[in-house]
């Protein structure tokens, strides 16, 4: 934006102006009078348009005091009409836009302040004079130099007036404290020498990234980034160990001077650099008189970007690369960045072989997690309280790719999820009591309900196996918790109770489920190892005890491939969806009170597609439905017949079973007492008892 300017020349002045009567200020018309009130000029004079004023050579004010050299007006677009004079005074060692303004006109870059926030010892009449006060009450205000440099220039007679502007400006996170933003010479590793650049773009894609836009990320900073600057001034770190000729700024490089520092290093670390001579490093053949000892440090990204050499490297247990790399989103810029940059700098490709990062753990409401808002959760508090393995299992649940969120409510909800998986564990161990191999049934004679879950098994394990390889925890546990929840205790282990519970021990399917349990036991176990570590390990014991046993010290069980059954799969999913519409008009029976437990139900239940009554060929309706009696029938049901939206061609009649009930199973039936040995209990349940008491064959 071209800004207006005038020549004003003074004609009267207040008493505390420090204008005087016949100069002439060059300003910005649109701010010429908020400085005349400012400098208590009571009269002046345009006299006319200032003319181009770029490369105004101007004397600095404090010539003759140290400062005896020129400076020119420069152009510059953040220059701005709001306030001031329309002229500002620029520091190119301590902001950016006045450094490349600097740069873009060729001006010497001074430095004048150190990392302690105090002018140097060269600089002319401040020297020594801290910028900021850095401790006690008023530590962040104006130090001595702000007051200094106001008087000097009052006393040169450069003063027109003085005022106060406050502003947002960057503070510490930590301190608190303003910053100062100061220019210093720095070390620099090319991006394009050697190709540097080229090799970690190369590189990147023969990296697995997880999620995969994390390539895309790292690919765009790399891409762009500048030379990749490795140094830092702080007071504390790793030092860089270099050193710099004076005369020619020449960086030496002396394989014996390398081998001195790394030996000092190995045996006294880092500190050895501040806490020896020159000498030392430099031996005989340099002389310390001739050479800077760098001081700086190296970034701590590059501390960290070269974990890959010393851990991996050195270590027999590990293998180079790592097979994975895992942190949050923000490592793209750090620590993922700075390792894959020194790797393919140094060895040519990756340090890695994938990447996982992750979002940051939210409260409930998606807010930073903060003590003043009060909304910490400590993970400690939440292993004291639930377990281990509660928090392991929100991890797993969670969809690390985005943030995620923790509290109260989401920890009790995977507290009942956990409780629910625990349950299928207990279920498991309490049902294979004093099961042995002699017990194991083939599974060609199995029936087909056992059949199928062991095709279910053989489908999972494809599946927990794919997840576990594509770090996709959350779609894993929504698999399995499905799997235990819905289909076993909601539909295997609620079938096969009457048969744990009631069939002879050496009856075929009893035996069947037993075999079928104890495949589950070892195959949830391991599974759900990884996520559920503490659980698994406590039920593995209780199964295996012994001082070598452990479920972390077990691989993945190998599930035949002959389990798998896709005709026995599909005949199955008619069955379930049959089944689902007798429970719910059993439910409705339940809830008007008509029966107060499944077992009185007889329910008649209607069908009208062939399908049906294929895939109910050879089952017992009544044991699938949980009934004492069932009947199917092929035809067109009844008026008011129940039946379910989104299964319109199955429709059932609720009716209530008639005979007595078996004090055993809880079963009505017209045959309860037809064993005079046992007139409370059905023919299966009499025959069950007697085979207990010895008296069966």
């Amino acid at each position: 934006k071209s800004i207006s300017y005038g020549l004003y020349k003074i004609n009267a002045v207040g008493e505390k102006s420090g204008a005087e009567i016949g100069e002439v200020l060059v300003l910005a018309d649109s701010l010429a009078e908020s400085v005349k009130e400012a400098a208590h000029v009571d009269a002046w004079t345009r006299i006319s348009d200032a003319p181009d004023l770029a490369g105004t050579v101007l004397a600095h004010p404090f010539r003759g005091q140290g400062y005896d050299f020129d400076d020119q007006l420069l152009p510059a677009d953040f220059v701005t009409e709001e306030t001031g004079t329309g002229f500002v005074h620029i520091a190119p060692g301590h902001g950016q836009d006045d450094f490349e303004l600097g740069m873009q006109h060729g001006v010497d870059v001074p430095f004048t302040v150190d990392e302690a926030g105090v002018y140097y010892d060269h600089v002319p009449l401040f020297a020594g004079m801290n910028v900021l006060i850095t401790e006690g009450k008023k530590a962040g205000k104006d130090g001595e130099a702000n007051g200094a440099v106001i008087r000097a220039l009052a006393a040169a007679g450069k003063l027109l007036a003085t005022g106060r502007l406050e502003h947002s400006y960057p503070h510490s996170w930590r301190s608190k404290m303003p910053l100062i933003f100061r220019n210093t010479p720095q070390w620099f590793i090319s991006m394009e020498t050697n190709d540097l650049r080229k090799k970690a773009l190369d590189a990147i894609d023969n990296v697995r990234w997880v999620p995969a836009p994390g390539r895309n990320r790292i690919f765009a900073m790399i891409e762009t980034r500048p030379d990749w600057v490795v140094s830092r001034q702080r007071a504390w770190g790793v030092p860089l160990t270099c050193f710099v000729h004076k005369d020619t700024g020449e960086l030496l490089r002396d394989d014996a001077v390398n081998a001195r520092i790394a030996e000092a290093f190995e045996d006294e670390g880092a500190d050895a650099w501040y806490a020896s001579d020159a000498s030392r490093f430099l031996g005989n053949n340099h002389n310390p008189e001739d050479y800077e000892q760098v001081m700086d440090v190296l970034d701590v990204w590059f501390d960290s970007g070269v974990t890959h050499s010393f851990v991996l490297e050195q270590r027999d247990d590990l293998k180079w690369p790592a097979s994975l790399y895992l942190e949050g989103s923000d490592q793209h810029r750090g620590w993922f960045h700075s390792s894959m940059l020194e790797s393919c700098g140094t060895r040519g490709r990756a340090p890695y072989e994938a990447v996982l990062t992750h979002g940051f753990v939210m409260d409930e409401q998606g807010r930073k997690m903060s003590k003043s808002l009060g909304n910490v959760v400590k993970p400690q508090k939440v292993i004291e309280q639930n377990g281990a393995d509660i928090l392991r299992l929100w991890v797993a649940s969670s969809d690390y790719s985005e943030d995620m969120r923790i509290g109260p409510d989401i920890i009790k909800a995977n507290t009942d999820s956990y409780r629910k998986l625990r349950n299928t564990l207990k279920y498991l161990l309490g049902n294979l009591d004093g099961f042995d191999e002699p017990e194991r049934v083939d599974h060609k004679d199995m029936p087909e309900l056992e059949r199928w879950v062991l095709h279910r098994v053989t489908e999972l394990d494809a599946q927990v196996r794919d997840a576990y390889n594509n770090f996709e925890f959350r779609h894993l546990f929504t698999t399995l918790f499905n799997f235990c929840t819905l289909e076993l205790s909601a539909l295997y282990f609620d079938i096969r109770k009457d048969t744990l519970y009631c069939e002879r021990p050496d009856s075929n399917v009893r035996r069947s489920c037993r075999t079928v349990l104890d495949v589950l036991f070892h195959a949830l176990t391991a599974w759900f190892a990884p996520i559920l570590c503490f659980t698994t390990e406590e039920a593995w014991l209780l199964r295996n005890p012994g001082e070598d046993s452990s479920v972390h010290l077990r691989q993945f069980p190998d599930i035949p491939a002959e389990w798998r059954d896709n005709d026995l799969a599909a005949k199955w999913q008619l069955v379930r969806r049959l089944r689902r519409v007798v429970t719910g008009a059993l439910e409705v029976e339940r809830r008007e009170k008509r029966i107060g437990s499944s077992l009185e139900a007889a329910p008649v239940v209607y069908v009208q597609n062939a399908d049906y009554l294929a895939a109910m060929d050879g089952l017992d309706l009544a044991e699938i439905a949980i009934t004492s009696q069932a009947s199917l029938v092929n035809g067109a049901a009844p008026e008011g017949a129940f039946t379910l939206d989104d299964v319109s061609d199955v429709a059932v009649v609720s009716a209530l079973a008639e005979g007595a009930k078996c004090q055993r199973s809880w079963k009505i039936s017209k045959d309860v007492g037809a064993d005079p040995r046992y007139p409370d209990l059905s023919p299966r349940d009499a025959d069950a008892v007697a085979y207990l008491d010895g008296l069966a064959s």
